[in-house]
């Protein structure tokens, strides 16, 4: 939630708990809803990133001129991206 703030009020340098604050130490309101909305609507990134498999295995693949291996990798990452599609939450 506290990206979704700084993202949505670049003005905000601080928050300390539930209060945002500006560079002259002035609280800054904040529209819950709207950060809610912002979290809700990337959340996608994080649970994609958890699920990806390691980079090294397509690497791997690639170096050793396996294309079998290259294509599992490329599958694996096609499945979490269909699993966890943009926009959903």
């Amino acid at each position: 939630m506290i990206n979704a703030i700084y993202k949505l009020y670049p003005q905000v340098v601080t928050i300390s708990g539930d209060e945002a604050f500006d560079a002259e130490g002035k609280q800054v309101n904040y529209d819950l809803a709207l950060v809610q909305a912002e979290v809700d609507a990337t959340a996608y990134i994080a649970k994609r990133a958890a699920e990806y498999p390691p980079m090294t295995d397509y690497l791997d693949g690639i170096v050793k001129g396996d294309t079998a291996q290259v294509q599992a990798y490329i599958d694996a990452c096609q499945a979490v991206k269909n699993k966890y599609p943009k926009g959903a939450q």
